[in-house]
């Protein structure tokens, strides 16, 4: 059974949904699409799936594949290149965040003339988006990001070497097909990664700056749909239960980091663009040093989260003290690394990834302000 929902992008949710995205594409005006996924989920048939089901809908479809964990310029340049080979009025992203991200990147790319750097949303290049885009599907495969619903896209820029968020509500897809069945054949280790990205997103947007009631209630339940289905979906990954509410929480997470992120993820890029580690794993390996650190800053709000991922008591101070520990202990039951050394992350290359993290622009959501020293400090602490 397919539920819709609109916030504002037109999402729906169900078993077997993904039929649909034939109807979907028909509904946007669309006659040609650019299916845009990387190797892994091409390998697992799941591209050709939703191929087959836009090709039902009367839809012609093409395919690029050239999208790795941590895109890069060049890849989303190409891949704009095959979108106007084809003629296309649509692109469908189906992957998981990476090439979600360079879907929504294609439409920048074939709308707006200006270098990729200029829009970065820290030098305020939103304000330079201003074209109409074409339509896009997103069929997510993993349950992390929240590409799908979100409104960034996250490249990696030749010149610099360093992640990048371009931001602007127009990059936004129009539909988001969340169906379960096609991340029952996600492994353990991804499925246990992508999560720790969906529940660093949703810990970070609660505990970021500002005042954001909707966001912040949306985080809350994203994080007590991860406490609840996590380890079901890594332990037991044909649980289309838990693995339903995995898609929900990351969706959830994007909506609600709408507010904000914070430190974590200006320590997970670097690691993604220097060291090519998957970004969810590095959130997992960052945050509790992350939660540590936040935690004389957002004492409520760290302890609100312990109790919801099962730590017990009421002094509010000893909650939040322990939800850290409560985090690694999840890491760990999940088989994840116990620290970025136990990752392949060497103490001589931390300098540098610190002088990158303290540059990017989502640690100005995080609750207690950062210096450089602050984040070599919680590297080594992560090691």
């Amino acid at each position: 059974m397919t539920t819709v929902w609109s916030f504002p992008t037109r999402i729906l949710f169900g078993a077997g949904t993904v039929s649909e995205a034939g109807a979907e594409a028909k509904r946007l005006g669309s006659k040609t699409a650019l299916i845009v996924t990387d190797p892994g989920v091409e390998d697992a048939g799941i591209a050709a799936e939703v191929s087959r089901a836009l090709e039902k809908g009367g839809i012609v479809t093409e395919m690029t594949t050239g999208v790795s964990t941590n895109p890069t310029e060049a890849e989303v340049h190409a891949a704009a290149e095959a979108y106007r080979e084809a003629k296309a009025d649509l692109v469908v992203g189906v992957g998981g965040g990476a090439p979600l991200d360079v879907a929504k990147l294609i439409r920048l790319a074939t709308t707006h003339s200006l270098p990729l750097a200029e829009y970065d949303d820290a030098i305020g290049g939103d304000a330079k988006i201003t074209q109409p885009m074409p339509p896009m599907i997103a069929v997510p495969t993993t349950a992390g990001t929240g590409s799908e619903v979100g409104r960034s896209g996250v490249v990696t820029i030749a010149e610099t070497n360093r992640k990048t968020v371009i931001f602007s509500p127009r990059l936004m897809p129009d539909v988001a097909i969340l169906d379960p069945q096609l991340t029952l054949s996600l492994p353990a280790r991804l499925t246990a990664a992508t999560g720790f990205d969906a529940l660093t997103h949703n810990v970070e947007a609660y505990c970021a700056k500002g005042d954001h009631p909707m966001a912040d209630a949306i985080a809350l339940e994203g994080i007590e749909l991860i406490a609840k289905h996590l380890a079901t979906a890594v332990e037991d990954g044909a649980n289309v239960e838990a693995r339903g509410a995995m898609l929900k929480a990351s969706m959830m997470g994007a909506v609600a980091f709408q507010k904000g992120l914070g430190a974590c993820h200006a320590l997970a890029h670097p690691l993604g663009a220097e060291v090519g580690m998957h970004h969810g794993l590095a959130n997992a390996l960052c945050l509790p040093a992350v939660l540590d650190f936040n935690r004389t800053a957002a004492t409520m709000r760290i302890a609100r989260i312990a109790r919801i991922l099962g730590v017990k008591g009421n002094d509010v101070e000893t909650l939040a003290f322990e939800c850290s520990g409560k985090v690694r202990a999840l890491r760990n039951q999940l088989g994840l690394p116990s620290g970025l050394a136990e990752a392949g992350v060497e103490e001589d290359q931390l300098s540098h990834l610190a002088s990158l993290a303290i540059q990017d622009a989502t640690k100005e959501g995080n609750p207690r302000p950062c210096t450089k020293d602050d984040m070599l400090s919680l590297y080594r602490a992560s090691m």
